[in-house]
């Protein structure tokens, strides 16, 4: 494990901000790139809930980002774009478009289902997103009930009163050349929470007892009767980022790393009903080259370094957004 202050806002040209709305248990959570980012995304969940996402893609022509955020409130946290941009355009970022009388300010974002069952949601995502954006800064990034992970839960596919708090996660890796790779995930899944070193399940759904976890064996086998399955919203999502040169292929490749880490810490994952998202992003203008400068040893070198360090990255930010989770129900 690195060190706590180890977290996304290492990488260089970017700053991060949540904002909580405590007494509806729900959040938003933004990363600003003021000198805008190049980025990438790779959507793995049947339902997604996603804002201007085509852009990054690779059939996208600018793949440039202002700023990205995550959010509670399903399709109603969509609206924290508008805040996050009012915010971007009052402090005169964006970028300037001839003959327009508005800059272009490019957002992308998701959120992750945490709406009330019982009761009307009474949430400004709008306001939210504005005070995440105005929150920005280079301090580490905190995890927990925090942010967009403020209502986030795990192991739903047992039932909801069996599930458990899920959260925000973040983690930062160094790599050769004096850069940075770090992680934000925000963890709202249907399946358990597992810490790959040691196989060991963090947290998830717990046995209909209350004693011991649920496997995914025991859940097979209760496919059929689980009532709970039409309501099994769930979603995982992830930021990787970087202060490296990296073109928008070896951003691909590393949005792929993204979703890898959560096929390892997620059982199940990806589902039909599941939003999993994973974007990456690049701070540095350069030419990608080689962190040390010479010619790299194979073709898609620097994208397997910089996969391979947001793998990790995403991993740790995962463990750190349950950390705080009820304990081990033995």
């Amino acid at each position: 494990m690195t060190e706590e202050g180890d977290t996304l806002a290492k990488v260089r040209g970017l700053r991060v901000g949540v904002a909580t709305d405590e007494k509806e248990e729900t959040g938003v959570s933004v990363v600003l790139f003021p000198q805008t980012g190049r980025g990438a995304v790779e959507v793995r969940g049947g339902a997604p809930g996603t804002y201007h996402t085509d852009g990054l893609g690779l059939r996208g022509a600018m793949g440039r980002i202002h700023a990205l955020f995550f959010s509670g409130g399903s399709l109603y946290g969509l609206d924290a774009a508008r805040g996050i941009r009012r915010l971007v355009l009052d402090v005169g970022g964006g970028t300037p478009l001839w003959g327009a009388r508005t800059p272009l300010v490019s957002i992308s974002g998701a959120v992750i289902f945490d709406l009330p069952r019982n009761r009307e949601l009474a949430v400004d995502y709008e306001e939210l997103g504005y005070r995440a954006a105005l929150a920005a800064s280079a301090k580490p990034v905190p995890s927990g009930r925090v942010g967009a992970g403020r209502g986030a839960r795990v192991g739903k596919l047992n039932g909801s009163k069996l599930a458990m708090q899920g959260g925000q996660g973040s983690s930062a890796r160094k790599i050769p050349g004096g850069y940075s790779v770090g992680a934000l995930a925000i963890l709202n899944a249907v399946g358990n929470v597992i810490d790959p070193s040691s196989g060991k399940i963090l947290a998830g759904a717990r046995a209909s007892r209350g004693k011991g976890w649920a496997t995914k064996a025991d859940l097979l086998r209760r496919w059929s009767h689980l009532k709970e399955l039409e309501r099994a919203r769930g979603t995982v999502l992830v930021l990787v980022a970087t202060d490296a040169p990296a073109t928008r292929w070896d951003l691909n490749r590393m949005a792929r790393a993204g979703n890898d880490a959560v096929a390892r810490c997620v059982s199940p994952a990806h589902m039909a009903s599941d939003g999993d998202i994973s974007f990456a992003v690049t701070t540095n203008r350069d030419v990608p080259l080689w962190p040390r400068g010479e010619e790299a040893p194979y073709p898609g070198a620097l994208a397997d370094l910089l996969g391979f360090a947001a793998e990790e990255a995403v991993i740790e930010a995962i463990v750190r957004a349950v950390a705080r989770s009820a304990p081990d129900p033995r």
